[in-house]
């Protein structure tokens, strides 16, 4: 295929050029190839093949206002990035359907949980079952959404959704075998991007085409890095601690885990990172400034802690820092729901994360339009106007965000 840089940062006569690692918004393609000017249409989505450090490149020159000078200078340097040998090819397939819209809002700020943590602590812990909650909104998210793991809201404007797409279903054996007890099923990881409108303004396949660790959990945010885990959809298997540059989407693998991994929780003061295993009865606590072992070497971690509370299995946790409510112990807020006799439960608890001994729990009984608990899945905090304001996504494939407040 020949494809021409954003035709409005090059001079005329079009040239065409071979771009084999990129097909993208910032491209028109000739169709059919070796003709004189261009008269395919401009893309709409992206399929990047690049290493990092390129793709961050294409990030940062992508938004600059430039003069005309500027953009020739833009378009030889995004061009010599493309051409030039990448070190590690990322396998990133990312589908951009708001190309002039950046993944993240300018200056990048904090989740409402690490920016407003201390009031988040004092209003939650005034809650009981006999809290009344209200609906303050409601926003159809666009597409496809999969079945959505974690949420994490980025300013006022911008969500990101882990989710995941299955392909191929799991399976129930009769038994336990080699330690698990179904088919490891296919499927692919995704982080989608929405504004908050509930356009989509991004779509990224986090996981290798073939993996088994296509699962993707609950997340968590500090400011810098998405926290998140890629696991096989089975429990006593395997998973991969990731984080992820919001701006980027590209994950980059920090340690290999002897079991499936869920939510993932980062500690910014100590720098440990709490997972989840399968229906969060354990939690394993990492060393975060620890080198990992070489592959395919797996890592101990520091610690494993049972979790003592049979109330919900916890789902997307958020890091809320060390108070001294707490005696500066680091707590988590995390949502989730329990099946028991044939009743689905839902909750919200404050948690140390270094023992998993909830500090305050509150029953959620709110139900989506679809039926689903609201805390089935994702879940993110903010102070809102004073207020606190809990965002769920309950529904799988067709997912509207629900936004309360406690009256």
């Amino acid at each position: 295929m020949s494809c021409l840089s954003d035709a409005s940062s090059r001079p005329e006569p079009f040239r065409p050029i071979t771009c084999p690692r990129i097909q993208c918004s910032a491209f028109r393609c000739w169709d059919p190839p070796g003709g004189i000017s261009p008269t395919g249409p401009w893309q709409t989505t992206c399929d990047i093949k690049v290493s990092r450090s390129v793709l961050v490149s294409l990030e940062s020159y992508r938004y600059l206002p430039l003069s005309a000078t500027g953009k020739m200078l833009r378009a030889l340097t995004v061009l010599s990035l493309l051409f030039s040998k990448p070190p590690q090819p990322s396998g990133l397939n990312i589908t951009v359907l708001q190309p002039d819209v950046p993944f993240v809002p300018h200056p990048r700020l904090l989740s409402g949980a690490a920016s407003d943590s201390k009031e988040i602590i004092r209003q939650f812990v005034q809650l009981d079952r006999s809290t009344k909650w209200k609906l303050v909104d409601k926003v159809k998210f666009e597409g496809d959404t999969y079945e959505p793991e974690g949420l994490v809201r980025i300013g006022d404007d911008r969500y990101f959704v882990s989710a995941g797409e299955y392909i191929v279903p799991t399976v129930k054996y009769n038994e336990t075998i080699n330690g698990t007890d179904r088919t490891a099923g296919e499927g692919f990881a995704h982080m989608i991007i929405f504004d908050s409108k509930g356009k989509r303004i991004a779509d990224a396949s986090i996981s290798q085409a073939k993996s088994l660790e296509y699962h993707n959990g609950g997340i968590d945010y500090d400011g810098t890095y998405i926290w998140a885990t890629l696991s096989q959809y089975r429990p006593n298997t395997t998973g991969t601690l990731v984080r992820m540059r919001p701006d980027t989407l590209v994950p980059e693998p920090i340690l290999s885990v002897a079991d499936h991994q869920g939510g993932a929780v980062h500690d910014t003061k100590s720098g440990t990172v709490v997972t989840l295993n399968w229906g969060s009865r354990k939690a394993s606590i990492w060393n975060g400034h620890d080198k990992p072992p070489a592959p395919p070497e797996l890592t101990r971690p520091k610690a494993e802690v049972k979790n003592p509370s049979s109330f919900v299995d916890y789902q997307d946790c958020k890091f809320l820092g060390r108070y001294e409510l707490y005696g500066t112990r680091p707590v988590m807020l995390c949502s989730g729901v329990a099946d028991l006799a044939n009743t689905r439960i839902g909750g919200l608890a404050i948690v140390d994360m270094e023992t998993m001994v909830p500090l305050h729990e509150v029953p959620v009984t709110l139900v989506s339009e679809l039926g689903a608990a609201m805390t089935k899945n994702p879940m993110d905090v903010a102070i809102v106007d004073g207020k606190m304001r809990l965002y769920f996504l309950p529904d799988e494939r067709n997912s509207t965000l629900y936004v309360y407040e406690a009256v």
